[in-house]
């Protein structure tokens, strides 16, 4: 979600230190990365929102994340990168309802439970977002996300 290693294992050690202090409401027999996810998020989202009010700045643009040097990789793994760059460069709510569904495997449900909106703006989300990666790379170009 970050881009960042270092700020992601602040995210990381802030859900650990939120779910130690709040085990009480974890439901147990669910899904424990659910709940760890659902608490990261909150955490992310909060950041970001200070963030934007701090400094004005959300995430980095994808034009400005340094390429890497590809001249000594296969096809396979250039065309892996390639596709990771298009997923990275989706609106943030597309990208994280790809990670979780098609990554993380959950169900429509389950992601939807996590991300506390209804499953139908999974399904919009994923569909969007396959529509984006379904363009050539040269055509997809950055829009602002509908509130989905």
């Amino acid at each position: 979600m970050s881009r960042d290693r270092d700020l992601a294992e602040e995210l990381v050690q802030s859900t650990c230190v939120r779910a130690l202090e709040r085990g009480a409401q974890y439901t147990s027999g669910t899904r424990i990365d659910r709940w760890l996810f659902a608490i990261l998020h909150s955490i992310w989202i909060s950041e970001l929102r200070s963030r934007h009010v701090r400094m004005g700045q959300g995430f980095v643009a994808s034009e400005e994340l340094i390429a890497p040097d590809y001249r000594e990789q296969d096809d396979a793994c250039l065309h892996y990168q390639t596709l990771m760059q298009r997923v990275n460069a989706l609106p943030e709510a597309q990208r994280n309802t790809v990670f979780l569904v098609y990554v993380e495997g959950f169900t429509y449900r389950e992601a939807a439970e996590t991300l506390a909106v209804p499953i139908g703006t999974i399904m919009s989300r994923l569909a969007a977002a396959w529509a984006m990666l379904a363009k050539p790379a040269d055509a997809q170009s950055p829009q602002r996300e509908k509130r989905s």
